[in-house]
């Protein structure tokens, strides 16, 4: 395991160091993804580190949900930015759990770390303000597919913030590994990736060696085959995003790594 840079990546009461176990989105195969109840569950299995995303509604509330729109998981329709939140909480997933505020998981939650993907740039600025007002620079790392917005985040809140990569920044620390010169972000902890990206491998040996080199962990999404995550620990993996949460448990407690 590489050494956490930042206190996000701590292990409180862990009896050893070990890769992190990260329930995806609560734990999306129930079919509740990112309902404070998905949330509740990883909790009670022993999770402490959760994986959500945000989005901005139209009067400025951070909801924690995947989607743009409502359409796919909730009884409602429409885009989250169009909505003010006295509509879109009264979106439930499945027919029957609404949607939460990140606040209220925050407040939830006190002893949770927070993996946030921001999905669109709106989300931005309330998330900075949010993790400030709350003084929650240890429990929350922020990401998104935008290198560019991820910087900005980290540009606003200073070195307080973890942040990881996004694809820009992933596409140099893979090209590093090859011995390629590519410019990279200074100031991430890590390196948040899937297995493979359109057929190409991403997370092999030569990716950890040269991301552990740098001081950055490896988070590998979303993976939920037994097998699979027994080969990426097996390559050193820092971290696994899951959203089959008994089956991780399961792997890193036959390994004596579940913490």
């Amino acid at each position: 395991m590489t050494r956490p840079r930042h206190p996000y990546l701590d292990r409180p009461g862990a009896r050893r160091p070990g890769p992190i176990a990260f329930a995806h989105r609560g734990g999306a195969a129930d079919g509740l993804e990112n309902t404070a109840a998905a949330f509740r569950r990883a909790a009670a299995l022993g999770y402490r580190h959760f994986e959500t995303d945000v989005h901005a509604t139209r009067d400025g509330r951070l909801v924690a949900f995947h989607d743009p729109t409502l359409d796919r998981v909730t009884d409602a329709r429409g885009r989250i930015a169009d909505l003010p939140w006295a509509e879109v909480r009264r979106a439930e997933v499945a027919g029957r759990e609404p949607l939460p505020l990140f606040e209220e998981l925050l407040e939830e939650f006190p002893g949770a770390r927070w993996n946030v993907d921001i999905k669109a740039a709106p989300a931005l600025a309330p998330l900075v303000e949010l993790i400030g007002r709350t003084e929650s620079w240890d429990r929350v790392c922020v990401g998104s597919f935008s290198e560019a917005r991820v910087a900005r985040a980290a540009r606003l809140a200073g070195p307080r913030l973890a942040t990881s990569y996004g694809v820009r920044g992933v596409l140099g620390l893979r090209l590093r590994s090859y011995g390629i010169p590519a410019p990279v972000r200074p100031g991430a902890v890590c390196a948040q990736v899937p297995e493979a990206q359109n057929g190409v491998p991403v997370v092999d040996e030569r990716f950890v060696r040269t991301a552990h080199a740098r001081g950055l962990q490896v988070h590998v999404w979303t993976v939920n085959e037994a097998n699979r995550m027994e080969a990426l620990l097996d390559l050193g993996v820092d971290g696994i995003m899951t959203d089959q949460l008994e089956t991780l448990r399961a792997v890193l407690t036959a390994r004596d790594a579940w913490n």
